[in-house]
């Protein structure tokens, strides 16, 4: 468990590492469906199952998720208390977008050339559709 830790720098590898144990456990769902509605008095039973499995499995999937980080980021997000928020900030602070997307967008960027007698706005339009 100590070698898998999100350490700040490994972002992609340690979310791919907790996707495949949160789909072992079925609780994958819990990384990006928001917290279901507040029950209202009148709320069914599968309403209520629904809602209470969603806050068990996301207590569950918090506490894996603070696990596998270092001690000084576990402080940065041990006061969420949801894991999609947990989720967002990570991604927004660590995520490492996938080099193969960036390679082909500046391919098909620097790969493109206006030809002779075109408007710009029909090559500007190629460029970015």
């Amino acid at each position: 468990m100590d070698t898998n830790k999100f350490n700040g720098t490994n972002y992609n590898d340690w979310l791919r590492n907790l996707k495949i144990v949160l789909d072992f456990e079925n609780q994958g769902y819990i990384l990006d469906k928001p917290l279901p509605t507040a029950l209202l008095e009148g709320s069914s039973p599968e309403e209520r199952l629904t809602f209470d499995k969603w806050l068990e499995d996301n207590r569950k999937v918090r506490s894996i998720i603070l696990a596998l980080m270092t001690n000084q980021i576990q402080k940065q997000y041990d006061r969420l208390d949801d894991v999609p928020s947990i989720m967002l900030r990570m991604k927004e602070v660590y995520a490492v977008p996938d080099w193969h997307i960036i390679y082909a967008a500046t391919k098909a960027f620097f790969g493109t050339k206006m030809t002779e007698g075109s408007s710009v706005q029909s090559h500007g339009s190629r460029c970015f559709p």
